[in-house]
């Protein structure tokens, strides 16, 4: 942890938060672009504006709500970003990943990670669902680089299983009770905001990733130094450049996360419990 962010910080964040709810969060969701409806389903639920929490940063990016909630979703005590920030609008690494510091803080033991992602491997389809296998941190930075505080985890962070191989196993036994198609694949993630090249895309499918996008990386590394078992899922929002011969934009992103609300959401609730 760096020091713009220290341990007093953090805690900090996570007493204003607990001053506001006597639920104790067990499962952390972070929700990506397009994937807050989640949200519409928590009960007992306080919500609290990000603006709100102190040293927490501000989401600028639209379908991203900028709310932190905590309650309940099928018996278990949750707490959900509603939105989520990225290197691109101009925070370091570690500050990206914050609330996942305030996450662990709060008592979670697992988190859930969400993103909207461009297909780079050819037999995905735009609506697929991808389980997060693995990662290509192709961002050049790192949320643990400078003085590591060992009351947060240890100096050099074990990431041979960053995605919990028990939480992937579960993901694929209910997705196939369900008759939901899974796939499972490996997510390059990139600084943004630009989409990548056509060249770019080629690069990744020959450096082994599936799909691309612009979050999630720094945050599933804090969550591995912090000890959090993590799940990830991608909803395949559209084909990366040079697939289909057509334009990428962010409208694209938001009406195919539309499209695939309903087997995004039977999949996430039925894993939960399990978490």
């Amino acid at each position: 942890m760096t020091q713009a962010l220290n341990y007093n910080m953090i805690e900090e964040a996570a007493a204003y938060i607990r001053a506001k709810t006597p639920l104790k969060p067990e499962v952390g969701l972070i929700l990506g672009s397009g994937l807050g409806v989640l949200a519409d389903l928590i009960e007992q639920g306080v919500t609290i504006s990000y603006d709100e929490i102190p040293h927490f940063p501000q989401s600028t990016v639209e379908g991203h709500a900028g709310e932190l909630l905590i309650g309940q979703i099928q018996g278990r005590a949750v707490v959900m970003m509603k939105g989520r920030f990225h290197m691109y609008e101009g925070y370091g690494p570690e500050v990206t990943a914050f609330p996942v510091r305030v996450m662990k803080a709060l008592g979670i033991s697992s988190l859930l990670v969400t993103n909207a992602a461009g297909g780079v491997n050819t037999d995905y389809r735009a609506g697929d669902l991808m389980l997060i296998a693995d990662h290509l941190n192709m961002t050049g930075r790192n949320p643990l680089i400078g003085p590591n505080d060992n009351a947060l985890g240890v100096r050099f962070s074990d990431m041979s299983e960053a995605y919990s191989r028990r939480l992937r196993e579960l993901a694929k036994r209910i997705a196939q009770e369900q008759g939901i198609p899974l796939q499972e694949g490996v997510y390059a993630g990139m600084l943004g905001p630009s989409y990548e090249t056509p060249a770019e895309i080629r690069m990744l499918r020959v450096l082994g990733g599936d799909a691309v996008g612009m979050s999630t990386v720094s945050e599933v590394i804090v969550a591995r130094h912090a000890g959090i078992e993590v799940l990830g899922i991608s909803c395949i929002s559209n084909m990366a450049a040079g697939i289909l011969d057509q334009p990428l934009s962010h409208e694209e992103v938001m009406e195919t996360t539309e499209l695939v609300k309903e087997k995004f959401l039977n999949l996430v609730l039925a894993v939960i419990p399990h978490m």
